[in-house]
């Protein structure tokens, strides 16, 4: 594991709250493990990581949120999500694809509306025209998959991103 995931890890550990962690867990009705870390918890710990390691370049960031969400622990992807939020504009349609697969396995609804409304719609108002368009064909993709966990991401991130215009607004 990378020095940014241990700290990260080790963070909301410390951070965690078994008592949290088993209503968590209850409520959302979730085979992950929890942490019992709050929200405002692993945002300041994304925040603090940032801080910590300074300069972490594209690559580096796509790595540590795929490090973060190997493992089933709720606070741990969440974080991972978080992360990309907060670099979005680091972002590029490649990235769909590594998103894709965390959306697949999400499998939460707080966790796939995150990912479709918070990192993808944001994504997709940033892109240059060209990325845009191969971007919004990945989304039809999506949109036509039997996973509705992926046609649920697909909707929001076009909605967050302006609907269709989305994909069509620079073109002229």
């Amino acid at each position: 594991m990378s020095d940014a995931a241990e700290f990260v890890d080790a963070t909301l550990q410390r951070e965690g709250d078994p008592h949290r962690a088993g209503a968590e867990q209850a409520r959302l009705r979730s085979e992950l493990r929890f942490y019992g870390a709050s929200v405002g918890a692993v945002r300041g710990t994304i925040r603090d990581a940032l801080r910590r390691y300074p300069g972490l370049t594209h690559d580096e960031i796509t790595a540590l949120s795929s490090e973060l969400w190997a493992v089933p622990v709720f606070e741990r992807r969440l974080a991972a999500i978080v992360l990309l939020q907060s670099r979005v504009r680091m972002l590029q349609n490649s990235d769909l694809t590594r998103i894709e697969s965390f959306v697949r396995a999400a499998r939460l609804p707080v966790l796939v509306d995150l990912l479709g409304d918070g990192v993808v719609g944001p994504l997709l108002a940033l892109l240059d025209p060209p990325g845009r368009t191969r971007a919004q064909t990945v989304l039809d993709r999506w949109l036509n998959d039997g996973d509705e966990w992926l046609r649920r991401a697909a909707l929001l991130a076009r909605e967050q991103a302006g609907g269709d215009r989305a994909g069509s607004e620079h073109a002229g």
